[in-house]
């Protein structure tokens, strides 16, 4: 009898041990199949095409306290200096603008007369960007308790931005960003850590400014018209600036301008360009160079004219612009 239990038992046992499979449950993705398609194509299709528009940092200085002692002049500028190469940075990694140097003229002149070349040479913009760090400062907070006490650092930054026109000085536009960075550190009963000064806040938060207050910098640059030289013109073949880097691409149609007189206000003191005349398309057949400092385009006249003895006055432009 002891045996047949024993039997059993085991059998009980390795049953319970057991395990069943169970067929796959079909789980709704979080959008419909025809979403999913969607997306898919919308990832196939080419990036949108972006003309890049030129720009220079011209300064980007200290007006805050932070970081000024009577043992430094007014050349060292760490702080500025600082937010000044972080735009700079974030400008040529967005892919969008060419970007040229301005606030180190004097040692782009030293390698200018070693190589051969002049001023003449510097590459003229399309717009600069001024600014400063208006408000910087620190804090350190914390609680102390019995057994426990927390310490909390921050750093809060402002950086205010405005966007001049290179050719009148005029600004078009001015913006602010803000930033914050802060670290904390506790202890219990003697254990934890404790936070010496930390340094990298200030960078930290010198980067969250100029990272807020970028999008809404590079949206109103691509708001202005984009625009580029004729280089030569020989009968139908019209030779272009600007190449693959810029987004131009074989098959683009652009409009040819002639830029319209330009007459000085009475009223606000500018010199105003009259309205430019459309005077012909081009269609891209090739490219060529192979940087963004000597490439260009070589365009069929499909429309319109262009003067033989010279193309000063003429521009080209994005068709319907």
């Amino acid at each position: 009898m002891s045996k047949h239990l024993g039997v059993a038992g085991v059998a009980l046992l390795l049953s319970a041990c057991a395990t069943t499979s169970t067929p796959p449950v079909a789980v709704d993705a979080p959008v419909s199949r025809i979403q999913q398609i969607e997306a898919q194509k919308a990832a196939a299709l080419p990036q949108q095409k972006i003309f890049k528009r030129k720009i220079a940092i011209g300064r980007f200085s200290n007006e805050t306290r932070y970081g000024r002692s009577l043992l430094t002049d007014a050349n060292a500028d760490p702080l500025g200096k600082q937010a000044s190469d972080m735009l700079a940075s974030r400008l040529v990694g967005s892919n969008r603008f060419l970007v040229f140097e301005r606030q180190d003229l004097g040692r782009i002149a030293d390698e200018q007369k070693r190589t051969g070349a002049s001023a003449a040479d510097l590459i003229g913009v399309d717009a600069l960007v001024l600014g400063s760090v208006t408000e910087f400062g620190r804090s350190t907070t914390g609680k102390a308790g019995f057994l426990s006490s927390t310490k909390v650092q921050t750093a809060r930054a402002k950086v205010e931005i405005r966007l001049a026109d290179a050719r009148t000085g005029h600004i078009f536009f001015t913006a602010s960003g803000t930033g914050e960075a802060n670290t904390e550190s506790g202890e219990i009963a003697g254990y934890g850590s404790r936070a010496d000064y930390d340094a990298t806040l200030n960078d930290r938060a010198i980067g969250a400014a100029i990272s807020d207050v970028l999008t809404s910098l590079m949206n109103k640059l691509e708001e202005r018209r984009w625009r580029t030289d004729i280089l030569k013109s020989d009968g139908r073949q019209v030779f272009m600036s600007g190449g693959s880097r810029q987004g131009i691409r074989s098959g683009d149609t652009f409009a040819v301008m002639r830029e319209g007189e330009k007459v000085k206000s009475g009223q606000t003191g500018f010199e105003i360009a009259l309205p430019a005349t459309a005077v012909g398309t081009v269609r891209v057949v090739s490219l060529f160079g192979d940087a963004e400092s000597n490439e260009g385009a070589v365009a069929e006249l499909v429309s319109g004219t262009l003067p033989t003895s010279g193309t000063n006055g003429y521009f080209i432009t994005e068709a319907g612009k």
